[in-house]
């Protein structure tokens, strides 16, 4: 399933579904972590979400994609066992536990907890995985009984060549969009009321 097309289908969705919801985020005072739930049988897009803390401070993006999934009619949703999620930026202890809650087996990330900390400036997740849980970075089973875990960075290294430079150009023009929205976020942080800006 790890696949080029499922890799270039995934940087589609960051790059057009979540992207676009987060900028306006964003512009409100939001954090910059999104999310998106996928069919796996053909990869279309089930809901895309964005952070929206300003609204609650649990609304994270991956549980805000949840949240405003589940106000849906329960008959129009997929099993989650048929999903793919995925989350812009690394599942924080909240959205780990979250993903888990809801039933999906998998999960998918294009930015690290070191991104998340190092490029943007937010260092909550790796802060909270060591004093709270005393893990260090990566510390968490990225595999066990609940689901698996996906870095698209690592899926893209196994790749030919050629393929995995298309993806990585495709990365390095993402990267800059959420440098752009991080510079936003870091100018207007702490005036929203985040609890852990």
């Amino acid at each position: 399933m790890d696949t080029p097309a499922l890799v270039a289908r995934l940087l589609d969705v960051i790059e057009h579904d979540i992207t676009p919801l987060t900028r306006a985020g964003v512009a409100h005072g939001n954090k910059l972590f999104g999310a998106a739930i996928l069919k796996k049988s053909d990869l279309s897009l089930v809901i895309a979400e964005t952070n929206n803390e300003i609204e609650n401070p649990l609304w994270h993006g991956e549980m805000h994609a949840i949240k405003k999934l589940y106000e849906r009619p329960r008959d129009t949703l997929p099993d989650p066992k048929d999903c793919i999620f995925l989350a812009t930026h690394e599942p924080c202890s909240l959205c780990l536990s979250a993903i888990t809650w809801a039933g999906y087996d998998n999960f998918y990330f294009l930015f690290s907890h070191e991104d998340s900390r190092d490029s943007f400036a937010i260092p909550h997740d790796l802060r909270i995985l060591k004093e709270v849980f005393t893990l260090e970075p990566g510390g968490y089973a990225r595999d066990n009984a609940f689901w698996h875990s996906f870095a698209i960075p690592r899926l893209i290294a196994s790749f030919d060549r050629g393929t995995r430079e298309s993806l990585l150009g495709r990365i390095d023009d993402i990267t800059a969009l959420y440098a752009d929205l991080s510079a936003v976020y870091q100018d207007n942080k702490g005036t929203a009321g985040i609890p852990l800006a």
